[in-house]
């Protein structure tokens, strides 16, 4: 699985992990790329002219015309649609990854989740902030859960965690899915 960043790959392995899976055992790995500008590179390397693997993916609304360029170069389709990336396992969240698990938890579900990390405090000195407040809470949680070195990757599993199972976003499970 092809995967943006870090906290990409650890929200899907830890769905994976959710679900029962062991996805080294399976042969599958969720490889972090650093940006989905690297996807055609990637997809030299894994795909039909390189390794041809079965591959897979997860990106951004955002960089879904990246994905989708880099799947036509390296001859997986052309002229694709969201629709026809998704047959080939290729997932967009809408718009990102965080704004996905917002919304499939909701804002109480994921200040519950950062109280549990000690952290709810500092979430709300950022909400007072003057460019944060009066925004709604799932704007001032997007930017909460960017900020810091590592805060995005951790509660990237945390918040998988927390999911009810019937709640889980469906770009991550579709992608999932398919491998």
């Amino acid at each position: 699985m092809l995967v943006e960043g870090e906290s990409d790959r650890a929200a899907l392995e830890a769905l994976a992990a959710r679900r029962g899976r062991d996805l080294d055992a399976e042969g599958v790995a969720v490889v972090a790329m650093g940006g989905a500008q690297a996807i055609g590179r990637f997809l030299e390397r894994f795909g039909p002219g390189g390794l041809d693997v079965r591959l897979a993916g997860l990106c951004d609304a955002a960089e879904e015309a990246d994905f989708r360029r880099g799947l036509e170069r390296a001859g997986l389709g052309a002229g694709l649609t969201r629709d026809g990336m998704e047959r080939l396992g290729f997932h967009v969240c809408d718009a990102d990854l965080e704004d996905e698990l917002i919304r499939a938890l909701g804002v109480t579900a994921v200040e519950r989740v950062a109280e549990g990390q000690g952290e709810l405090g500092a979430f709300r000195t950022m909400q007072k902030q003057p460019a944060w407040r009066g925004r709604p809470a799932e704007e001032q949680l997007h930017r909460f859960l960017g900020s810091g070195a590592t805060r995005k990757i951790r509660y990237a599993r945390l918040l998988v965690d927390a999911l009810d199972p019937s709640r889980v976003p469906r770009p991550l499970d579709a992608v999932l899915a398919h491998v």
